[in-house]
């Protein structure tokens, strides 16, 4: 006879190979996951509604207005506010039986080990590559799946890793199908767009694919990609060989210092910083709060015009591209003293 509780959960366990152990599977497992913008909003909402026991959701970042139209937890009362928070106040009401937890502290080397090893399986709706492969690292060391998806325009992926295969073996990784990443040459939804609903398509692929991990039911996309396009609604499957890729150690994330738009501002006014807009040109035509002007791929080709004697504070949307162009710096130009600017322009 079916639990009381689990009336909710009737049309799911009446499908074939999905009774009442299958989801007693997902009442107790543990799940992480990592961002709450566009993917993590569908991933978290229909992973909470079918039941799934405990939920762990982890981003750093705020509510912004640029957000709205594809993070579909957070409405315009929501910006400024912290994403993981709102969506585990949201989330609760949907399903007060599920146990959500948010976690607001930027996932780092140094804390994402604990994490993964308290949880039965990762999801991946992360938007920068230092945090993808940190999170590919953790999961290969510590023998976990995690589901990545990645949306960009009109097409997305999505994929399952480092599943134990039936001779033993581990299928593919992150970096089994992107060994090395120049995030400074890679363009982001903020400067190339991303049509709304594709984010709802794939955060609900991945979804699908935790379900039927934590299920045991149905083949999983391990060792290989879909690739879905919107906008001929087309899909294909990439097959990857095995896991071939050594992973014996988490690399060190790397400090990015961010400065707030007060401080920036004295800075400016005295003379000791100055401003940098690391955004494109048609996005630094329409509205920018003065100073120099790269695109964040021009930077490396003008570093010259650094002074190390001078403060730099980089500026774009959210802060995400000016948190790269300052890796980039510290990179290439330790000696000079770079900051990003704190929730971006609209901050100033």
């Amino acid at each position: 006879m079916m639990q009381p509780d689990w009336e909710r959960y009737s049309c799911q366990m009446a499908l074939p190979g999905f009774d009442e152990k299958a989801q007693q599977r997902l009442q107790d497992a543990r799940i992480l996951i990592v961002g709450a913008g566009g993917l993590g909003c569908p991933v978290a909402q229909y992973l909470t509604a079918a039941g799934v026991g405990n939920i762990t959701i982890a981003d750093d970042d705020a509510v912004s207005e640029s957000n709205l139209h594809r993070q579909i937890l957070y409405t315009p009362a929501d910006i400024g506010s912290l994403k993981s928070v709102v969506a585990c106040e949201r989330l609760s009401l949907q399903n007060p039986q599920v146990k959500l937890s948010a976690i607001t502290k930027r996932i780092t080397s140094g804390n994402v080990s604990q994490l993964v090893n308290s949880n039965d399986i990762i999801v991946d709706c992360t938007d920068n590559f230092e945090t993808r492969y940190l999170l590919n690292d953790a999961v290969v060391i510590a023998a976990k799946p995690l589901v990545y998806g990645a949306i960009y325009q009109f097409e997305g992926q999505v994929a399952i890793w480092n599943i134990v295969n039936a001779d033993g073996s581990r299928s593919a990784n992150y970096r089994d199908l992107y060994p090395q990443v120049d995030a400074t040459q890679i363009p982001n939804c903020a400067t190339g767009g991303v049509i709304p609903t594709l984010a709802g398509i794939i955060g609900c692929m991945q979804a699908n694919e935790v379900i039927k991990y934590l299920t045991q039911t149905r083949e999983l996309l391990a060792g290989k990609v879909l690739v879905f396009d919107a906008q001929t609604m087309q899909s294909r499957i990439i097959k990857l060989n095995n896991n071939n890729t050594v992973i014996t150690s988490i690399q060190p994330t790397q400090e990015v210092g961010v400065i707030d738009a007060e401080i920036a501002k004295a800075g400016i006014a005295d003379g000791s910083m100055q401003l940098v807009d690391i955004r494109t040109d048609q996005e630094h035509d329409e509205f920018n709060i003065g100073g120099m002007h790269f695109e964040l791929d021009e930077l490396a080709d003008n570093l010259d015009t650094f002074d190390p004697q001078k403060s730099y504070v980089f500026y774009c949307s959210s802060g995400k591209r000016s948190a790269e162009a300052v890796k980039l710096m510290q990179e290439k130009l330790p000696q000079v003293k770079v900051y990003s600017l704190k929730g971006g322009v609209s901050t100033w």
